[in-house]
């Protein structure tokens, strides 16, 4: 039983980092409609920046938050502006411009780093916290309670700030949101903005956790894409919840399994979801082509 507790407990705290991660990639996709190949990288930059502002500044990593998040939310309206918004008719150039993205800012790291891992550390991030057989990490239950307040906020955001409904205006029909007066492209900036934001975010969590390295990215995009499958395309509580799920199924397949098949246990897992429903499982079928969401 104690076992079974802590596979449990395991699988929630890494899904509570992959549906950070995912949050941000899945809102990108339900309003501009672009897969983000570079959102690991964002993540990757603010875990930087978290060392830098500890290294620099003296800051408690999980202070800097305060500094990375807007610099992030800048930085994305930056590429959103300049890079993709040239593109905008051209959606698979934008992948393609994605995936540079993520060359340039990979490697513009290991250039600066020259490949060498930093760690960061944090007092708060070591204290472990027992609750009978089952020990947990603060570092760890501060993910999973940053990502409830998140999913929360957000979905508060899309309901009852103007804002909010200018973007659910956007995602549902662009066309006709244009006609009722929003400015789509400034809509996609702000978007583009919150993803680099979220990612920024996660990055800062996640740096005392991780050795931090320029490819460091890889590890958690390749999770978010299956998450963002699963849970639904443009789904915020779809990306929140298929984080737990795919958190979970990675931790009992590495206890009853084996650790180096998590990889294609989470891919079966894509593959039979797009298979069975393309909009996943909180989404609409047909999500992925015309840009709906499900809306509660």
């Amino acid at each position: 039983m104690a076992a079974f507790l802590n596979i449990v407990t395991v699988g929630l705290l890494l899904g509570g980092i992959y549906g950070l991660v995912s949050m941000g990639l899945n809102v990108i996709f339900g309003v501009i409609r672009i897969v983000n190949f570079a959102q690991g990288e964002l993540v990757m930059l603010g875990m930087y920046g978290a060392y830098m502002s500890w290294a620099l500044l003296g800051m408690d990593p999980y202070l800097s938050v305060l500094i990375v998040v807007p610099g992030l939310f800048v930085l994305g309206m930056i590429l959103q502006r300049f890079v993709l918004q040239p593109l905008q008719n051209e959606p698979f150039m934008q992948i393609f411009a994605t995936f540079g993205l993520l060359m340039f800012f990979q490697n513009l790291v290991l250039g600066i780093t020259g490949g060498t891992g930093y760690s960061v550390r944090s007092d708060i991030a070591s204290e472990v916290i027992r609750i009978g057989p089952v020990n947990l990490t603060l570092s760890r239950l501060i993910v999973l309670a940053t990502v409830i307040v998140v999913a929360l906020g957000m979905n508060w955001f899309v309901k009852y700030t103007m804002p909010g409904k200018a973007v659910r205006a956007v995602t549902q029909d662009r066309r006709a949101a244009r006609l009722m007066g929003i400015n789509v492209e400034w809509v996609f900036m702000l978007t583009f903005g919150a993803g680099a934001a979220l990612a920024g975010m996660a990055g800062v969590l996640l740096s005392p956790i991780y050795t931090l390295s320029p490819q460091i990215g890889s590890n958690f995009i390749l999770a978010a894409f299956a998450v963002v499958v699963l849970g639904g395309l443009g789904s915020v509580w779809g990306a929140f919840i298929g984080g737990f799920v795919i958190g979970l199924v990675e931790a009992f397949s590495g206890y009853y399994f084996d650790p180096a098949l998590k990889h294609a246990i989470w891919f079966l897992i894509f593959i039979a979801v797009l298979l069975v429903r393309p909009g996943g499982l909180f989404g609409i079928a047909g999500a992925e082509e015309m840009g709906l969401r499900e809306q509660d």
